[in-house]
């Protein structure tokens, strides 16, 4: 048993192998937080950690006591305007315009497993004995609003997932205008906050600074997660680096608007919130009517930042994505977008991929301009139907030609957007997102589809469901290149608008479900122009996602790097694109190219007719090579040793669950002049197994590569030859380690 409750104390201690989260009912019968960290021993009274005393300015719920003041209490779920002065978890609008609430606790239940959440994403168990549950029943005795608190604890790992559920049982609606997954407070400040921003071809950067008094935030109001902050923040102690001292990860399995923040007050108590963005959040609560909210997930490691991402890893990776395609080692895959762009023919891409198929490629995918009118961005999207002069023999035709080569076929989408100069948007105008009497904004010259009405949900999905069921597409990439604006939906009332961003994630969530249970051999792969839409929610449907548009391999050294703080390597769709570079122009190697790539799901995003000769024969290598080591690569465990955020080398590494096989990629983006000689501390092996490196050829035990390190020196650090064998700029490396029988 992994809960358990203390009765004379009314105190909860949730417990694992490596946590304990305790929680309490308070005087006032709200709940507090007491702790949250590292497993500590059971005991029946944890009452000094409710700490309390008389401070000056304070407000005091009873009459006469000054001790207790919610001001300065650490809670479960913080409301606003009863003594409590921060920004709170939950806000309620009532018809007499109080927007007070009193959650006070009724009872608990401890359920085995865990309960799904109805219409959407979370992580799960496949047996009831992997984790339990517990359930908090709260009610507030003038609206009658029931509060559901939910936290799982699993059986093993620093893992703790929690959401809410409110309920009006009371006599007349409400509206809700604020409803956190997450409340979290914590006792100090002493915290640096990590969080992972960029744009659109440099998605998530760390960003690192440290906590002060006050509110430091993130969030999107564009209607997906977002290229510019991903749902994901890290709180770690300032002397915690990847292999040492405590952290904390939260992330959020939802992927529209949110909000992930932490407020300072002047005592230095921290509080977390993360949840829905409640900027324009405006639900109604109608009687009988309950709303639940987004999982949240937060991860505990006292050994650093690696083991913080191993478990994100391991939990998102076996128990948040679903399906056939979860524990399968991903094909690689030929996409013709660089390489044709919409200039192509049936003809050019059976072309491409006969030279893919030779070059041991195992799936092409036709991307972006196969329907409809569209030869360009102007026209066609909503027709999801096959433009016959591009595609003579449809969809159909040419998937069975390329099945016939050998290969697998995948396919483009972009399911939530529409052209106005499309057959589609002439047919239903009012589809899309727009508020009466303003000027419609537009994207990408496309419009949003208004994803929370079920005929538009219904109606992409019964074209998409036509392709799939009558062509072998074995892959889906679901592409949405545009944020949503004018967010107003011609279907429901005034007081309804504020539910929009939020009904249409649900629809969104819809279509996947639908698509995936009814085709559940078919891998999709979530792209919004790239890194757009890179969130848990997308992973519970599908188990990879474009990483970003940016394919330049130095650019995804950081790219790729930020996103392993919490995404599994599995998830990371990474491909090898040409030189110079279409985002940045850059030239770099190819070998280089791969080396990076290989971290992910790995594919070509380029014509391989267009290599020469010997480009065409390193690319089978390195097909060869992936094909070798994808399985430990991907579901192995991952290290970060060097962070292209501090440096001009990047090293990472994957090892087997056996420890006896590990791949290092190690790059140096800038060549220097006489170089000192260098060494990298690798981890994760076994300390007595002596490994053979068959990169270089040298043999060293584990505790020698983990203590003394790898050495990474070459010619560089001297004086250059002038042969040509020297990369220079851009050079990279791949050391494979093999234990000794």
């Amino acid at each position: 048993m992994s809960i358990i409750y203390h009765e004379g104390t009314q105190t909860f201690h949730l417990y694992n192998d490596t946590i304990s989260y305790i929680t309490t009912v308070l005087p006032n019968r709200h709940m507090g937080q007491l702790y949250f960290g590292r497993k500590i021993h059971d005991k029946d009274n944890f009452s000094y950690l409710l700490e309390m005393c008389p401070r000056p300015m304070s407000s005091h719920p009873y009459e006469g006591d000054i001790l207790f003041s919610l001001e300065h209490v650490k809670q479960e779920y913080g409301v606003y305007g009863t003594t409590d002065y921060r920004h709170p978890a939950v806000e309620i609008s009532q018809e007499n315009g109080s927007r007070l609430s009193d959650f006070q606790y009724e009872s608990y239940h401890i359920i085995p497993g865990k309960p799904a959440l109805a219409g959407l994403p979370a992580t799960y168990t496949e047996d009831d004995g992997e984790a339990e549950t517990l359930q908090l029943v709260l009610k507030d005795p003038v609206t009658h609003i029931k509060l559901e608190l939910f936290y799982t604890v699993f059986v093993r790992g620093g893992a703790l997932a929690r959401s809410a559920r409110l309920t009006n049982e009371g006599n007349e609606p409400v509206h809700l205008t604020r409803a956190m997954s997450l409340c979290m407070d914590l006792p100090d400040k002493d915290y640096e906050w990590i969080q992972f921003s960029g744009a659109w071809a440099r998605e998530r950067h760390m960003k690192t600074r440290k906590l002060e008094q006050g509110i430091q935030a993130i969030d999107s109001l564009r209607g997906n997660s977002s290229h510019e902050h991903n749902p994901f923040l890290i709180l770690k102690r300032p002397n915690a680096d990847e292999s040492h001292g405590e952290a904390i990860g939260f992330s959020l399995i939802y992927s529209g608007n949110f909000l992930a923040q932490a407020e300072v007050d002047t005592h230095d108590t921290t509080r977390i919130l993360m949840g829905i963005n409640p900027c324009g959040f405006d639900w109604k609560l109608d009687l009988g009517e309950t709303f639940q909210t987004p999982e949240a997930v937060m991860v505990y490691s006292s050994d650093g930042l690696n083991k913080m991402s191993q478990t994100f890893h391991k939990l998102y990776q076996k128990r948040l994505v679903r399906g056939y395609w979860r524990d399968k080692e991903r094909p690689i895959l030929n996409n013709n977008w660089e390489a044709t762009y919409f200039d192509f023919t049936e003809d050019k891409l059976v072309t491409i991929a006969k030279k893919a198929k030779e070059s041991g490629v195992e799936l092409f995918v036709l991307d972006d301009g196969w329907f409809g009118a569209r030869s360009n961005d102007y026209a066609g999207l909503g027709d999801w139907v096959a433009n016959l002069e591009r595609l003579p023999n449809g969809i159909t035709g040419l998937a069975e030609k390329i099945e016939n080569l050998g290969l697998k076929f995948g396919l483009w989408f972009e399911p939530e957007m529409v052209n106005a100069d499309s057959d589609l948007y002439r047919a239903h105008p009012d589809w899309i997102l727009k508020t009466p009497g303003r000027s419609i904004s537009h994207g990408r010259n496309q419009y949003v589809l208004d994803f929370s009405r079920k005929e538009v949900v219904d109606c992409i999905h019964d074209m998409m469901a036509k392709i799939l069921s009558e062509a072998k597409v074995s892959y889906i990439k679901w592409d949405m290149n545009r944020s949503i604006t004018e967010c107003y939906s011609g279907a429901l009332p005034a007081d309804r608008q504020g539910e929009v961003f939020h009904r249409y994630i649900l629809g969104v969530y819809d279509l996947y479900e639908r698509l995936t249970s009814e085709f559940p051999h078919v891998l999709f792969e979530s792209c919004a122009s790239g890194g757009g839409r890179f969130d848990p929610g997308m992973l519970y449907y599908a188990p990879q996602a474009w990483t970003s548009d940016d394919t330049d391999a130095v650019e995804r050294l950081k790219i790729q790097y930020g996103t392993s703080l919490c995404y599994p390597i599995s998830s990371m769709g990474s491909h090898v694109s040409v030189t110079p570079n279409h985002q940045v122009l850059r030239e770099t190697p190819l070998h280089t190219r791969a080396n990076v790539a290989y971290f992910g799901t790995f594919g070509y995003e380029l014509d391989l007719n267009r290599l020469t000769e010997e480009e065409q024969e390193e690319v089978k290598q390195q097909i060869a090579f992936m094909k070798e080591y994808r399985k430990l690569i991907q579901f192995g465990t991952f290290y970060r040793l060097k962070s292209p955020f501090e440096d001009n080398v990047t090293a990472w590494m994957d090892v087997s669950e056996d420890k006896k096989t590990a791949v290092v990629g190690w790059y140096r983006v800038l060549n220097g002049a006489n170089l000192p000689y260098s060494r990298i501390r690798l981890q994760g092996l076994n300390p007595d197994c002596c490994y053979l490196n068959l990169t270089n050829h040298t043999e060293n035990y584990g505790d020698e590569l983990m203590n003394l390190g790898l050495i990474t020196t070459d010619a560089s650090c001297g004086e250059l030859p002038h042969d040509g064998s020297i990369c220079g700029d851009f050079d990279s490396k791949i050391f494979v380690l093999k234990a000794r029988e």
